[in-house]
């Protein structure tokens, strides 16, 4: 992983949270208790009483930074995005190329993560297992275009934007930006997630990251020109 500029703080929507769990240290065992045990149990059985029991507070306690589980989640979906657009954002510094820009993004969007010690209270490899098999549960549901209205889901279109960017700087006459990098994300989830529990969907080749190099592969020749052909 790049090294990071340290105290780095990451800022998420203040509608999502009814206190900022960044603020103290109970709310930072908010933060690792929920994501050890989404990790481990899943988002439906997941609750605040088993978080309470688990972090050695109360119920009542967890309910004064979030409103309910559902917010919870979206914080953490939040910060994952928030931590990925950052990163991206250090990773192209000093990069001219528009094609080396995107080849680093589709790099960050579709790579298994590490560790980031400057966030203690944050295991981001846990997170990102639950941004692959939790993060929709955020956003499929009946409640989605007034989340949307308070802008629950800007940290995720903010990195679109900004990759779908460097999409149109490589090929400004390509009609689908946004699509390609949203189906670029989401489609590296499922194959990660086939990759862990059901192989007989992806393709895992040895000493490489197939999944990376597809991406790299289907992107660029989805935006090679008529002139190029």
């Amino acid at each position: 992983m790049e090294v990071l500029p340290s105290h780095i703080q990451l800022n998420v929507n203040q509608r999502i949270f009814l206190k900022n769990p960044e603020s103290s240290d109970l709310g930072k065992k908010i933060i690792s208790g929920s994501i050890d045990m989404i990790d481990e149990m899943g988002f439906e059985s997941f609750t605040f009483r088993k978080l309470g029991q688990h972090i050695q507070s109360t119920e009542a306690s967890i309910y004064r930074y979030f409103e309910n589980k559902h917010r919870l989640l979206l914080y953490l979906i939040n910060w994952y995005w928030n931590w990925i657009d950052f990163r991206l954002i250090y990773l192209i510094a000093n990069i001219e190329d528009p094609t080396e820009k995107l080849r680093r993004a589709i790099t960050l969007l579709t790579q298994s993560n590490e560790v980031d010690n400057n966030f203690q209270h944050v295991n981001e490899i846990k997170l990102h297992r639950i941004v692959i098999a939790e993060s929709s549960k955020t956003y499929l549901t009946k409640e989605v275009e007034e989340e949307n209205k308070e802008g629950l889901f800007k940290s995720f279109k903010q990195l679109v934007e900004r990759v779908s960017g460097f999409i149109s700087d490589v090929n400004p006459e390509f009609k689908y930006p946004h699509m390609l990098v949203s189906t670029v994300i989401e489609g590296a989830h499922h194959q990660r997630f086939f990759a862990a529990h059901l192989p007989m969907l992806t393709d895992q080749l040895h000493g490489e990251d197939s999944i990376n190099n597809f991406y790299q592969d289907l992107v660029f020749k989805a935006l090679k020109s008529k002139d190029d052909e």
